[in-house]
């Protein structure tokens, strides 16, 4: 075999490119899809070029990095890359951002990951329910000392027993 001077290149992703405008309809800024600004991050953190093709590029902006990163460390390039492949491009935007926010969630408590946020915010909800409901238990007693003192001075003021009508003197 003669080597004749060509260079071989590496196989990118071939996908149809994912338009900016269209790419994700949700209001978000966490969903959004990034404008190329030169190689996205995960072309470099890999050290490559990144071609107009790559499915990454829209989701993983060149300057957010970590963003990347967090993702990498958790799922993998090439299986984030099989699962944004198997979605509708009007969903990806959305996928890319739960799995950021898992790995994120991941990196911080390696051990529950998203559960842990979850049972934390509910054990805060449990606690401010049980708060309210002594808020309320107190409210409810007040109200009813209140209604108890309205009736006695209402009742016993003006009844007949204490304008002294039935007094009778020591003799």
């Amino acid at each position: 075999m003669e080597n004749t001077g060509e260079t071989t290149k590496p196989i990118a992703v071939t996908t149809k490119p994912i338009a900016v405008s269209n790419a994700s309809s949700s209001s978000s800024s966490s969903s959004m899809v990034y404008p190329l600004q030169g190689p996205c991050a995960a072309c470099k953190f890999f050290r490559r070029r990144c071609s107009e093709s790559c499915i990454l590029a829209p989701y993983f902006p060149p300057t957010d990095t970590m963003r990347f990163i967090n993702a990498h460390k958790v799922y993998g390039a090439s299986n984030i890359v099989k699962f944004l492949q198997e979605l509708p491009e009007s969903k990806r935007a959305d996928a890319v951002s739960t799995m950021v926010y898992e790995a994120n969630a991941r990196i911080r408590d390696p051990v529950y990951g998203c559960a842990g946020a979850i049972i934390h915010l509910q054990k805060q909800l449990n606690d401010v329910q049980a708060e309210l409901a002594m808020a309320q238990a107190e409210i409810f007693i007040m109200q009813s000392q209140k209604q108890q003192q309205q009736q006695n001075y209402n009742g016993s003021f003006w009844d007949d027993r204490n304008l002294g009508l039935d007094f009778e003197p020591n003799q």
